[in-house]
């Protein structure tokens, strides 16, 4: 049972329900993490602006949900596990792939890198050593890719924290948060 419940629909004022509409126009549907985060319309605005400007960054939309399953694991959310695990799926990951970032691994080199590199900003609260620092960057090229996985990674927390802290109720095909096999 959610600890904050979805917004009440019919309660929405006109900016909101403009927003929310935009959303499931876009998504084909309104998954609980929209009508939850409504609750504070500019917690919803500040999650979906951030999330579209990332959408336009470097990384493929795969290697922003191997980022985000590899954070959601890492901080035992379900509901965005879960969430990401689906989306991944429609993003062309398979079962393997999913597992894999969730141990913090993956197939190529470079998607390895960045999802190792993610959950160590999470685990060290940003405060990554200079040889892990070192190490991505000799994968990455450059600091910019360093700086786009902290901001995803960084969104991904939002999403996370956000999602315990509610209680959100899972409307994706539930993801066990046990440890990845």
């Amino acid at each position: 049972m959610p600890r904050i419940k979805p917004v009440d629909m019919n309660k929405l004022d006109a900016n909101t329900a403009k927003t929310v509409a935009a959303v499931k126009a876009k998504l084909g549907a309104l998954p609980n993490i929209f009508t939850t985060f409504a609750q504070s319309p500019v917690t919803l605005n500040a999650y979906l602006q951030f999330s579209e400007t990332l959408a336009g960054g470097q990384f493929s939309a795969q290697q922003r949900e191997m980022i985000a399953i590899a954070v959601a694991q890492e901080n035992q959310c379900g509901y965005c596990l879960s969430a990401h695990a689906a989306i991944g799926q429609g993003e062309g990951l398979n079962d393997e792939d999913i597992n894999q970032a969730r141990q913090g691994m993956a197939m190529s080199k470079q998607d390895a890198a960045i999802v190792a590199f993610a959950i160590e900003v999470v685990r060290s609260n940003g405060a990554v050593s200079d040889d892990q620092l070192a190490e991505i960057r000799t994968v990455s090229g450059e600091d910019g890719i360093v700086l786009e996985i902290v901001s995803n990674v960084v969104l991904n927390i939002m999403t996370n924290y956000l999602n315990r802290l509610a209680g959100t109720e899972i409307d994706f095909p539930n993801v066990d948060l046990k440890a990845a096999s």
